[in-house]
């Protein structure tokens, strides 16, 4: 059976963020909510070593798509909200998911890591019908008579804020308030052929994604060829999510 997998070379990786404002764009996911980052595609930053023998590392995080799901066996819902497709991604349904973040707590690559920081693999929606910052509908100016608002610089620009709209069975374009939100690998893309938006606008081509199970497919082969590794394999949640190389490969 098909399993979607995706691969991230971490050698082609700089950490440009291409992706995350892909991802946003595709999404319509808030800047930010409750304080909070909200973003379906974040980061990990990690220096380690003492000066001058020190390395740094960008890491692109995402959901794992794990396929023994902790988030999944969580959900408390019938049907669950929370689940897994035929050709094995994590989905969420928006309708039957009622707020109560089990999903969150029990997802081990959304807790707080002391050296790096905390992830926004599974995040808590932001307000329903508002897909981008209230910056760019902002009439106010800072400084009255002297800057521009908002909307009045969005304007301006040959491509305003927009909301991308697209039709899936489980999963609005701009989520309802009080759910919790999360990547579906661009599900709405896959099914008609496409990739998800995220690899599609990598410009170093670092992602990479493809159904796993077929040996002879490019993530298949990148994943043999150069050992690819996983996060937090002691947890058991067998995810579909692959790390290749290193940044600091010469």
């Amino acid at each position: 059976m098909t399993q979607y997998a995706m691969v991230i070379d971490l050698k082609k990786c700089v950490g440009c963020g291409a992706c995350a404002l892909a991802c946003k764009t595709e999404n319509n996911t808030a800047l930010r909510h409750a304080g909070q980052a909200h973003n379906f595609a974040d980061f990990q930053h990690e220096t380690s070593g003492k000066f001058p023998k020190t390395k740094y590392m960008t890491r692109p995080v995402l959901c794992n798509h794990c396929s023994n799901a902790p988030c999944v066996k969580a959900c408390p819902v019938t049907p669950k909200a929370m689940f897994k497709t035929k050709d094995g991604i994590t989905m969420h349904n928006d309708e039957r998911c009622i707020g109560c973040r089990a999903c969150q707590e029990a997802c081990p690559y959304s807790k707080m890591d002391v050296k790096i920081g905390e992830t926004s693999v599974i995040s808590y929606t932001g307000d329903e019908g508002a897909p981008h910052d209230p910056f760019f509908t902002n009439k106010t100016e800072v400084i009255p008579g002297c800057t521009s608002s908002g909307a009045e610089l969005a304007g301006k620009t040959d491509m305003p804020p927009h909301r991308t709209k697209y039709d899936h069975p489980d999963y609005k374009d701009v989520r309802r308030s009080n759910i919790t939100e999360k990547c579906i690998f661009c599900e709405h893309r896959v099914k008609k052929g496409q990739e998800p938006y995220c690899v599609a606008s990598c410009p170093a081509r670092a992602r990479i994604f493809g159904d796993i199970s077929d040996p002879n497919s490019e993530v298949a082969q990148l994943v043999k060829k150069y050992k690819g590794t996983v996060l937090k394999p002691e947890k058991g949640t067998k995810p579909n999510v692959f790390y290749i190389r290193s940044y600091n490969a010469r």
